[in-house]
């Protein structure tokens, strides 16, 4: 689906229905009351109020005193109520742009056999970024169910606190595999950060990295479970690792279970309809691809016979050929093992360094 229909993202939209929109998303149940709104806006007027009434009566008090204003006192007035007045609307406005926002994405999925929802807490889902941290979040998710499950999203988690506190933002494309398979992560090359240190929010043991042939390192760094290499040479054949390199080199890829994980640091549920063309362009090539995929087998699932019996189980019996292992994947290598980051080992060192040379300069 590569032809898709963006003129909901942009067309002119007629206001009236935006507020029907919201109010059906509200009886739904979708969307929160619009009594955290009124209640905001009550609260922002009051404190404003507050605020305003002393300026205001300090003002009429200097002018009926006879004292007269000062340029500049009447200048720092009238900006310090403009200011208010302009903190005011620019709420109005942010809540009317949600709706707004809400409205639109929801006219682009129905467009285009898609399915919107504002977003859930905590979603159920295998990936690297989705197990880390608190608050837990999904925003202005899209699903398309069929031909082939595909979800696009935005996602928030926090850690830290006080002021430590950080809010991590993420935006992912998932797509669900027809079998699943060993723990694979493609690290983008493009995409890390400051001396090369990768932007993933987890790190992998460098034992389980593997070099690919031809240029597909320059693009990304692959790593699989140790012992899965071959299986792993099986899945990115050349023309599977082209295609990741001249549609996903921007991009972070897992694949984990029988999910394959697109993600970036920026949202990807946007109102701006190059970004879904190039999405879903990069959707449909590797989704060409993945049907080689699903004939792959774990050997390792294959149960051999036990000492003293044959293949059929019955002792003296003639052997018989093992069948083929099931689908799924053994436990070694469901998983990556995790690792520490090389800053990590650089910070303890020049720490030790520092504990040292203070010792010996006492």
């Amino acid at each position: 689906m590569t032809e898709l229909d963006t003129s909901p993202l942009t067309e002119a939209i007629d206001r009236r229905d935006v507020r029907a929109f919201t109010a059906r998303l509200r009886n739904e149940g979708t969307i929160a009351t619009g009594a955290l709104t009124i209640l905001t806006l009550v609260i922002v007027g009051v404190a404003g109020v507050i605020v305003a009434v002393p300026v205001i009566a300090g003002l009429a008090a200097s002018v009926f005193a006879g004292d007269g204003v000062s340029p500049v006192g009447l200048l720092v007035s009238f900006v310090f109520l403009a200011a208010i007045v302009l903190i005011i609307v620019a709420i109005v406005r942010g809540f009317g742009g949600a709706a707004a926002r809400r409205y639109r994405l929801d006219g682009f999925a129905r467009a285009n056999g898609m399915q919107w929802h504002p977003g859930y807490d905590d979603p159920d889902r295998p990936g690297m970024i989705f197990r880390l941290g608190r608050d837990r979040q999904t925003h202005d998710l899209m699903r398309r169910p069929a031909p082939r499950f595909v979800e696009v999203a935005n996602y928030r988690y926090e850690t830290g606190s006080g002021k430590n506190k950080a809010t991590h933002k993420w935006g992912y494309v998932a797509l669900r595999l027809d079998t699943p398979l060993p723990h694979i992560v493609l690290d983008a090359v493009g995409n890390n950060g400051l001396f090369g240190g990768s932007n993933l929010p987890v790190h992998f043991g460098a034992d389980q990295r593997l070099s690919l042939e031809g240029d597909f390192d320059r693009y990304f760094a692959l790593y699989c479970p140790t012992g899965y290499e071959r299986d792993a040479l099986y899945l990115f054949t050349p023309d599977v690792m082209a295609r990741f390199v001249d549609n996903a080199a921007a991009l972070d890829v897992e694949i984990v279970d029988d999910w394959l994980f697109l993600y970036a640091k920026r949202d990807l549920s946007t109102l701006d309809p190059a970004t879904w063309q190039w999405l879903f362009g990069t959707v449909a090539a590797i989704d060409d691809k993945l049907a080689q995929w699903a004939r792959w087998r774990d050997d390792r699932l294959t149960t051999a016979p036990t000492a003293g019996a044959s293949a059929s189980g019955i002792p003296g019996s003639p052997a018989a050929p093992l069948g083929p292992p099931p689908a799924g994947v053994a436990r070694e290598g469901r998983r990556l093992k995790r690792g520490f980051p090389m800053w990590t080992f650089v910070v303890l060192a020049a720490f030790g360094a520092w504990c040292v040379f203070s010792f010996f300069m006492r």
